[in-house]
């Protein structure tokens, strides 16, 4: 499309987008860091600091000791476990002891142990007096764990009130926090909106275009971009109602600039063939004529077809390009003054021997 174009012109244009990529870059950049610091302008909010002071100071106490009670419950009843398994073995292994011994008792009938009876059975109750005495003590720590289980419920239950008490209070200045620091991101971000669409209507046709173009590349993401991921949940209507006004503006624009468009081309394909050659642009005309395009009425430009009857009735056609515009009529190609070689009608000089093309046929 661009072949017959200065190729200096060309890199020049990459050159200058790729100047306006970098620049938004390093703003965006910036940007993103004054944006990501904006929150540090305000302390974080806790819901606990809205709780009455005192309470929750005696919540938390009363807690704490359940806990250190719970924990060492727990340690008393480890070791009390420990020592009931180990009562119970000994029991079990007495009691077993004993059995067999007086198994053979009896199978001896020997009235001189009747004595050894007595001791065994003595010892043996003694072991099961030790092994309840333990299972009383698990008992007694089971029903401490389970009254401080109750206990630390209910100040537990007490923390969830007083939390869900405060709860207004610390949702009213959560908003109020939201509101200032949206304030502020809005605040920074929605001038450089507006500077950019200035840029945009007056400073198109700048030197520094390239530059502008950047910044306004910059502005629309960070708007867009950077602002709304920190918005609170209402900020998504924040950027639709920004999104349909832009998209109004630039609605409105591009129908007025069609309207000029047609306007001009109505008024265009009034003038005469040269006034309309005059009028056009040397590389404009260059441009549109690699597109194919008439540079007069920037329609298609048409192949001329002829058709010719064959001896047999049968019809062969051959294409090739036209020499003038089948819209409006105006000249595309001639042919050089000097060596009749057809050519581009814009073209300044022949392609082929080098003729100014004014002397062009």
């Amino acid at each position: 499309m661009f072949k017959n174009l200065r190729v200096p012109a060309n890199l020049f244009g990459v050159v200058m987008w790729v100047v306006s990529l970098v620049f938004a870059g390093f703003l965006s950049g910036l940007g993103s860091q004054i944006v990501a610091d904006l929150p540090r302008l305000e302390n974080r909010l806790s819901v606990e600091q809205f709780i009455d002071p005192p309470a929750l100071q005696r919540t938390r106490d009363a807690t704490n000791t359940l806990d250190r009670a719970r924990r060492a419950l727990e340690q008393t009843r480890q070791q009390q476990q420990l020592a009931m398994t180990a009562a119970s073995n000994a029991y079990t292994s007495a009691r077993a002891a004993y059995e067999n011994w007086l198994a053979t008792r009896n199978a001896t009938t020997d009235p001189a142990q009747d004595p050894e009876v007595i001791q065994r059975t003595r010892a043996l109750d003694a072991l099961k007096s030790t092994e309840r005495a333990a299972q009383s003590a698990i008992e007694r720590t089971d029903q401490g764990l389970l009254d401080t289980d109750q206990a630390l419920t209910q100040q537990r239950r007490q923390l969830a009130e007083l939390t869900e008490a405060a709860q207004g209070a610390y949702r009213s200045a959560r908003f109020k926090q939201e509101m200032r620091v949206f304030g502020a991101r809005l605040a920074l971000t929605l001038p450089l909106l507006v500077v950019a669409g200035w840029l945009v209507a007056k400073k198109r046709r700048s030197d520094y275009w390239p530059l502008m173009r950047g910044f306004v590349l910059f502005a629309v993401f960070t708007f867009f971009f950077e602002l709304v991921p920190y918005l609170p949940s209402y900020g998504g209507y924040v950027r639709s109602v920004v999104g349909i006004v832009l998209t109004v503006i630039a609605g409105h624009f591009v129908i007025k600039a069609m309207r000029r468009y047609l306007a001009k081309r109505q008024e265009a394909a009034a003038k005469t063939e040269d006034e309309r050659r005059q009028s056009l642009g040397y590389e404009d005309a260059l441009k549109k004529m690699a597109a194919n395009v008439c540079p007069g009425c920037e329609r298609a430009i048409v192949m001329a077809g002829t058709s010719g009857n064959a001896a047999g009735g049968g019809t062969s056609t051959t294409h090739s390009s036209s020499n003038f515009c089948v819209h409006c009529g105006m000249k595309l190609f001639d042919a050089c003054g000097q060596c009749q070689t057809r050519k581009n009608a814009f073209f300044h000089y022949c392609p082929s021997c080098g003729v100014d093309a004014k002397v062009a046929v």
